[in-house]
């Protein structure tokens, strides 16, 4: 008996997927386990098996196109069978229907979409025609003897400013014209767009963030760090690490050491209690081309920094392949964004749900410092707590912060031979 395949909830946070690529094509057998389609979610791009064996009678949704979760996905059935009293009964609507065919020996590939320009305009900006005289009359004036004069030196008598009455052009004005001479040629220009549709990724950031920033009531500590021993520490690690160490690795080392000093920050919002987390998940912005991903580095206080290096490496490549599953984005109780890299100074986060806040790292950048009264060279790098005041106090994130400067400023009390 045929049966219909839903489009499945592949992440917590999926609200509809697209179907990248199909495997099979109407008419062709799918056995329990082998791939169907692949599905792409609002984070990732994933594989989808069959849970049942028969024959792909039907594809409800195009490659390339979307769907909401639940929706008739396929349906696979004995061959030959009538599905059109199925169909109808299905609880919610066929989204991008497939028209049934015949078993092709190639499938046709997805053509790559280009963006069309919607609209293009030609703007000609052509040089000023008149002079105004001052009183709403916008004819040019100018005496016999100031237009002799221009012609003879190549001076385009509409570019003249009028000192006379009224705004007129005069023998002196002419004369004391510092312009370039003629007339310049008219600039053409093409204004011109294109639109592409919203992937599910910017979708679910969106929805997302705009739900957290309008729910949850921000407040921002930014304090200023003395890097100076931290680039010392961190150049002596990397002679004999195993892998090397970057001063992102740093931060998570020393913001899970932080956390462990002051639990109440590694904390969630729950509506009718807060959640205070014993364990220490930290959650890494990364940067992909649809948007951002937040891997997150699971126990990172108790990881050294070679073990915490590897796993940011490992989960930056899977996200530019498409490649992160549920289990890497989920449980995050703390997040760090850092644009430092991108040359950025000093910005605030917006907070990643469920955590009570996500610190925000800018670059290392010298300048001039005081030190025991004499001004040197310096090496600073700002940080922003963004903080949900419903679970942490300014004192409170002040605290965090307090303990994450003093890590980074003496790394002695951070590292150790374990810790490398």
């Amino acid at each position: 008996m045929a049966e219909i395949v839903r489009m499945p909830k592949l992440s917590d946070t999926m609200t509809e997927g697209v179907v990248a690529k199909w495997h099979k094509k109407v008419g062709d057998k799918v056995k329990n386990g082998e791939l169907l389609a692949d599905i792409e979610t609002d984070k990732a791009t994933m594989e989808f098996e069959s849970f049942q064996d028969g024959v792909l009678l039907y594809q409800g949704v195009a490659a390339g196109k979307g769907a909401p979760v639940d929706s008739v996905l396929a349906i696979l059935g004995k061959e030959g069978e009538d599905i059109t009293a199925l169909l109808a009964e299905a609880s919610k609507p066929v989204a991008a229907p497939v028209e049934e065919k015949a078993p092709e020996k190639k499938e046709t590939p997805k053509p790559e979409a280009k963006p069309e320009p919607v609209m293009q305009k030609t703007v000609v900006s052509a040089p000023l025609q008149t002079v105004s005289n001052g009183n709403g009359d916008h004819r040019m004036k100018a005496s016999p003897l100031a237009k002799k004069l221009a012609t003879e030196k190549g001076i385009n008598i509409q570019s003249v400013r009028g000192s006379g009455d009224f705004g007129r052009i005069v023998k002196r004005d002419v004369e004391n014209y510092k312009g370039g001479g003629g007339l310049a040629p008219a600039f053409v220009g093409v204004e011109s767009f294109h639109e592409e549709a919203v992937s599910q990724m910017r979708k679910t950031i969106a929805r997302r963030l705009a739900e957290s920033k309008f729910s949850a009531p921000h407040f921002y500590l930014t304090m200023e760090i003395d890097m100076e021993e931290a680039i010392r520490a961190r150049e002596s690690i990397n002679t004999v690490a195993p892998v090397k160490i970057s001063f992102n690795d740093l931060v998570i080392k020393a913001v899970a050491a932080s956390l462990r000093k002051n639990p109440k920050v590694n904390s969630s919002w729950l509506g009718d209690k807060i959640r205070y987390n014993d364990h220490i998940h930290i959650g890494v912005a990364v940067a992909v081309e649809d948007g951002l991903l937040v891997p997150v580095i699971r126990f990172a206080d108790g990881k050294t920094l070679s073990q915490i290096s590897g796993e940011v490496k490992t989960f930056v490549q899977k996200a530019k392949d498409k490649k992160l599953q549920p289990a890497d984005w989920e449980g995050n109780t703390f997040t760090i964004s850092n644009l430092g890299m991108f040359g950025i100074d000093e910005f605030t986060a917006i907070i990643n749900p469920p955590d009570a806040c996500i610190l925000a790292i800018g670059g290392i950048r010298q300048t001039p410092v005081v030190k025991n009264g004499q001004i040197v060279p310096g090496n600073l790098m700002k940080v922003t707590l963004s903080c949900d005041h419903r679970v942490v106090d300014g004192a409170t994130g002040s605290a965090f912060l307090l303990s994450f400067k003093e890590y980074l400023e003496h790394p002695v009390l951070l590292l150790g031979a374990s810790s490398i």
